[in-house]
């Protein structure tokens, strides 16, 4: 049986509607998917693109699947008491690798810091759920970092690959296509996919419906080359040794 890793914020609820596969599921934020992944304690998970750049000579990446956005993603929040150009502390969590060094890319002056060093930061960087519920309660002037990526680079912004050991366990292309399916189908009920999602995480369906209208997980050549510019602009900063390749599981299901 193979170990899937399930990323415990909401925006999984599209790739996991309806998956039809005999899975162990293990649930955590990136940062600790990245970590199980490397260790060998699962054998495949959508982690951290920047922890996929830190590690691609042990890994392979499943070549139609991703989490992005082109454009605003409301996961991803810059909170910040200072104008935007004027901020020169951040807060960031500890659960995701890639926004991390994504406020690096857009802030590259700025000093991060820990969350319980918010108080004394001009800005703090929220992620997933918690992200989502600062925007319902926290007036603080809130700056979309799927926003920011677009208006500088004019590409889709890749949050997070689905990744594999190399050499991968046995039927992770066909889990792969079992998670197409299981996306297609929650395009296909948009209506019930919100609906149940409302369920398990408690946001309202309306807004999760436009929510999950801003994600992608297709992984087409804007993304792979949205990817590609992330690795660059991070090596640029210093949060990449060298810009990795993109190993593909199958190489004939990128050039189909």
């Amino acid at each position: 049986m193979i170990r899937l890793g399930r990323i415990s914020y909401v925006n999984m609820a599209p790739v996991f509607f309806e998956l039809e596969a005999d899975v162990e599921e293990v649930s955590g934020v990136p940062t600790e998917l990245n970590e199980r992944l490397i260790g060998g304690e699962i054998d495949l998970a959508p982690i951290s693109s920047i922890a996929y750049g830190r590690h691609a000579d042990r890994l392979r990446i499943l070549p139609r699947l991703c989490v992005s956005s082109e454009g605003a993603v409301d996961s991803i929040q810059l909170v910040s008491r200072a104008p935007i150009d004027r901020i020169d502390s951040v807060a960031v969590t500890p659960e995701s690798a890639t926004s991390a060094v994504l406020v690096r890319v857009l802030f590259p002056d700025a000093e991060q810091v820990t969350l319980e060093e918010a108080h004394d930061a001009d800005a703090k960087l929220l992620i997933g759920d918690a992200a989502l519920k600062s925007m319902f309660e926290d007036p603080t002037p809130h700056h979309d970092l799927g926003r920011l990526w677009l208006e500088r680079t004019g590409l889709p912004m890749v949050y997070a690959v689905f990744a594999c050991a190399d050499p991968p366990a046995d039927g992770v292309a066909e889990l792969e296509t079992a998670l197409l399916d299981s996306h297609r189908r929650a395009r296909a009920e948009p209506e019930r996919l919100a609906r149940e999602a409302s369920e398990r995480y408690g946001y309202p369906p309306g807004f999760l419906a436009r929510y999950f209208e801003k994600l992608r997980y297709r992984f087409g050549p804007r993304e792979r080359a949205g990817l590609l510019t992330f690795f660059e602009l991070a090596a640029d900063v210093g949060a990449l040794e060298r810009v990795p390749e993109l190993r593909f599981l199958v190489s004939e299901a990128v050039e189909a």
